[in-house]
């Protein structure tokens, strides 16, 4: 949990239900510009009341109104003791009467208490203003304001720390030269961690030098994501610095993002995707997303049975997370071919087409689960 202002509070989630410390409204104020009046004063309208003063929306202390009056009142204005009903100006007609005093002729009278909003008739102080688990949105924040709060109790974000390893990888916007490539993962990492609800404690890209690496791993967060460094090969620095030091590196029987590794670094939780950008986001989405969004209060992504448009085959004993595009009428269709690298086609997806490790090919028309990107 942690103390957030208003300014910073969108989207957070509440972590705690909120009282209200006042009543709402503050005080008996008119819902409209026109006269505050007593109802049984003007129950045989048409009817002429004295004009005796005049309450603006602005701080006062009205004197009561007295039997036989009433008194020009503006919305938002507080309605005197005494006067039990507003009537609307266009219900009223003012002129001067016989001894040349302002008056106003009530057309149509009211009931007691129309047009009149009465202190605490919203909230009483002490009633729940927000319950527990609530994600903010700008309604919320109004309520919260119009209760005097500047500061709200919200869930706290988790902080990750984004590496990306690779000797061959340049920032965007740089020239490479044959053989480089421009560091998505990172951008695609970071986005991440803010979408499911963390924040980004540090993004940093290191080359397969494993000083360059630990300098990274000791940099303070929650939690620390990698990406890249887990194959078989050599230079997988992220595998030599991080399995002596007891490092889960291994498969899962899934396409893309077989290799996966786990570890704690200085008490720190360590998840290490493999480097192709495909299997690197699609492992975020499958293994951190759903704990990341939990912690920050969020939902979890949608999934739902759909109905392929299009024949698929898939590859046996591993599951196939193939990019799919929602069509009307509860269909799917591909959106790319299944390689790791396809940044491009997976862009143009919306979600996942799920098939199971025994299935090695489907029909047009046969369901499938999808899962929401």
């Amino acid at each position: 949990t942690e103390l957030v202002p208003l300014t910073e509070a969108l989207g957070r989630v509440t972590a705690a239900v909120v009282i209200c410390p006042v009543d709402l409204p503050l005080f008996r104020n008119s819902q409209m510009d026109g006269f505050a009046v007593r109802a049984a004063d003007v129950a045989p309208a048409p009817v002429t009341l004295p004009i005796v003063g005049e309450i603006a929306a602005r701080p006062s202390s009205p004197s009561a109104l007295e039997p036989g009056t009433a008194v020009r009142i503006m919305t938002g204005a507080v309605v005197p003791s005494g006067a039990d009903a507003v009537i609307p100006v266009e219900d009223t007609k003012v002129g001067i009467g016989d001894a040349g005093s302002s008056e106003v002729t009530v057309n149509r009278g009211r009931a007691s208490g129309e047009f009149v909003r009465e202190r605490g008739s919203d909230l009483r102080a002490g009633d729940d203003l927000l319950p527990a688990g609530l994600r903010l949105g700008s309604r919320h924040l109004a309520v919260l304001a119009a209760a005097g709060l500047t500061t709200v109790a919200v869930r706290a974000r988790v902080r990750v720390s984004v590496i990306t390893t690779g000797s061959e990888l340049v920032p965007p916007g740089s020239v490479p030269v044959l053989g480089q490539v421009f560091d998505s993962n990172g951008t695609a990492l970071a986005a991440a961690v803010t979408g499911a609800g963390g924040v980004v404690a540090a993004q940093t890209h290191v080359t397969d030098e494993p000083s360059g690496l630990l300098a990274a791993l000791n940099e303070p967060a929650d939690f620390i994501l990698t990406s890249g460094g887990i194959s078989m090969g050599d230079y997988e620095v992220v595998r030599e610095v991080l399995e002596p030091r007891g490092a889960r590196v291994g498969h899962v029987a899934m396409q893309p993002g077989g290799p996966q590794a786990t570890a704690v670094f200085g008490g720190t939780p360590v998840v290490c995707f493999p480097g192709n950008p495909v299997s690197t986001q699609l492992s975020f989405e499958l293994f951190v997303a759903p704990l990341m969004r939990e912690a920050a209060g969020l939902p979890p992504a949608i999934r739902e049975g759909r109905i392929l448009a299009v024949p698929i085959t898939s590859v046996s004993g591993k599951r196939q997370f193939l990019r799919g595009r929602a069509l009307a009428h509860g269909r799917v269709e591909l959106a790319s071919g299944p390689g790791s690298h396809l940044v491009a086609g997976l862009a143009s997806a919306d979600l996942l087409i799920i098939i199971p490790d025994d299935v090695t090919s489907l029909d047009a028309g046969d369901s499938v689960e999808t899962w929401a990107l």
